[in-house]
């Protein structure tokens, strides 16, 4: 059975490789591309997504424009991570279809159009996008049949402050809406993504299978390498963050997951979008755990 996806993204290095593997997946069908400021500015990273799908042969498919910003902080630049680019240097073909602008209006007039609880919204960056489709189009929001995000950390340390991860640390108070909003969520946090690491013979594999989206995703992950500071035998990239998203969706088996309720930090400090358990609040299913080999090897399997 297909499963038809909407993708929020702000590419950035692993979420080229998460959206190239769902342009390849048979059992899912990319209904949109919607863009969010997030890693390096919504001008680039809504000309990344054209340029992914331009690589793909796919710019049938749309590309909306979203937030330039948080709801009411300062974003964060993380060029350092992904290249001034956003993705890491690899030459990707430009776009020849121009993106559209206006996420929010995209997102909630496909919502009303396709059947009610058939399309699941998986979330790559800050949950901006989101936030402002409840707030203003909250029956459209209601048509979802399930987010799937990546976000925060619950016993791991941060990667943008001791406590807060950076989807969650770039705009907390759209987590806050999103994650209090009752619809079903399935958040992976970074107690997951960080077992989800390739090696340079995934690499050589994926250049090996020689369809675009796998060369293209092994450069993109050979990026990734250059960032760390472990070479040689033994060696691991970056963690493959968003690619979690695409997986949960096609290969649910690969995960365990836990229901509670999330409260999320809104203050001032280097914690402003930290995670914390909280009864009261509605619950989300978190994953605790992943196949951390199993699941690069699904992910080569489907790139290849």
């Amino acid at each position: 059975m297909t499963t038809r996806v909407l993708i929020d993204t702000d590419p950035g290095i692993d979420d080229a490789v998460a959206i190239l593997y769902a342009l390849a997946a048979p059992d899912l069908e990319v209904l949109g591309i919607t863009t969010v400021a997030g890693n390096i500015g919504i001008e680039r990273t809504t000309r990344n997504a054209g340029r992914i799908l331009a690589l793909m042969g796919r710019e049938d498919i749309p590309v909306h424009a979203g937030a330039a910003g948080p709801l009411s902080r300062k974003g964060f630049d993380v060029s350092d991570i992904h290249g001034s680019d956003g993705l890491g240097g690899v030459d990707f073909p430009m776009p020849t279809v121009p993106a559209r602008d206006d996420a929010v209006s995209f997102l909630a007039e496909t919502l009303m159009r396709e059947p009610a609880s058939e399309v699941v919204l998986m979330v790559l960056g800050p949950m901006t996008n989101i936030a402002r489709l409840f707030q203003q189009h909250p029956v459209a929001a209601r048509r979802v049949s399930r987010i799937i995000a990546m976000g925060g950390a619950l016993r791991d340390k941060g990667n943008i402050g001791p406590r807060s991860e950076f989807n969650m640390a770039a705009d907390p108070e759209a987590a806050d809406i999103v994650l209090g909003s009752g619809l079903p969520i399935v958040l992976i946090p970074l107690d997951v993504t960080r077992q989800v690491r390739a090696t340079p013979e995934d690499c050589a594999r994926l250049h090996a299978a020689g369809t675009p989206q796998a060369q293209y995703s092994a450069r993109l992950i050979e990026a990734y390498f250059q960032n760390t500071t472990v070479t040689g035998p033994g060696a691991e990239s970056r963690p493959l963050h968003d690619p979690c998203v695409m997986l949960m969706a096609t290969n649910r088996e690969l995960f365990g997951l836990e229901s509670t309720g999330l409260a999320v930090d809104l203050g001032p400090t280097r914690d402003a979008g930290a995670l914390t358990p909280e009864i009261s609040r509605m619950l989300v299913l978190v994953a605790t755990e992943v196949e951390g080999r199993a699941a690069v090897e699904q992910l080569i399997a489907g790139l290849s």
